[in-house]
């Protein structure tokens, strides 16, 4: 039986990703910060009958990273595939961007990454074989204006991949990085109340006038494609695949 691990999944985008990897038979490690996390781990293990595991660990703390690769690698003896997904968000014009906001959005989106993928490389490295998956964002590849933190974060963690995986070839470890456009999740929901407050539109308008602006394909990206996605690439069929950062972006990036 293979384990993942999915930072930030326990709403979101990442449920989707560990619901996927459950219900193709892996043990699933989930990670957030929901007081109902427990619940929400045993739900899927009691669904999809695989073993779970919850970490409450703070992305934004090393330590509490660290701990939480012990503890998941005590309890499933390794963890084959890592998929960072953890992310958070502020938007503001650079004047008016908050340096505490700046450090947050850098440690959780693009520091935790690099702790967690360290905490995993050896194990992965012992067994000549791991995964690591990383959820860039199409803004990994692009910019949109008054995303300074996030757009940074981003495309550092496209950069990350790429040195992963030239460090992993040697030894059998593959990273890749899925950039997606925008999928509706709590993150992107409190964006569009906010810009439906902020430039007195509905929220509906916010979303046809400025999210699917950027969608040749006027449609959210669901959760369970990003999630078939990283399933892919963490079988064997995508062992040649490495240092990649793959669009499901509904045309975002092709305009």
């Amino acid at each position: 039986m293979s384990t993942v691990l999915i930072t930030g999944s326990t709403s979101g985008v990442g449920l989707g990703i560990a619901k996927e990897f459950a219900k193709a038979g892996y043990d699933v490690v989930l990670n957030g910060l929901e007081k109902e996390g427990p619940e929400i781990a045993a739900t899927i293990g009691k669904e999809y009958n695989v073993k779970t595991f919850y970490s409450p660990a703070n992305m934004l703390i090393a330590a509490e990273i660290k701990t939480m690769i012990v503890e998941a690698t005590s309890k499933f003896a390794s963890i084959d595939v890592l998929i960072n997904n953890a992310g958070i968000q502020h938007v503001s014009a650079i004047e008016n961007f908050p340096e505490q906001k700046w450090n947050d959005i850098i440690a959780v989106n693009l520091t935790a990454a690099f702790h967690t993928s360290k905490a995993v490389w050896q194990g992965m490295k012992s067994k000549n074989s791991g995964r690591i998956i990383n959820i860039a964002s199409v803004h990994g590849l692009v910019a949109s204006e008054n995303k300074s933190a996030y757009v940074a974060a981003k495309h550092g963690l496209v950069g990350l991949t790429k040195t992963l995986a030239l460090e992993g070839a040697p030894v059998g470890i593959t990273a890749n990085a899925i950039c997606s456009g925008f999928a509706k999740t709590p993150l992107v929901e409190k964006q569009i109340t906010e810009l439906s407050k902020s430039k007195m539109i509905s929220e509906e308008e916010v979303i046809q006038k400025i999210l699917f602006a950027k969608h040749p394909i006027k449609k959210f990206v669901s959760s369970e494609s990003i999630g078939a996605l990283a399933l892919f690439l963490a079988s064997d069929a995508a062992s040649m695949i490495t240092g990649a950062a793959i669009s499901i972006d509904g045309g975002w990036v092709a305009q």
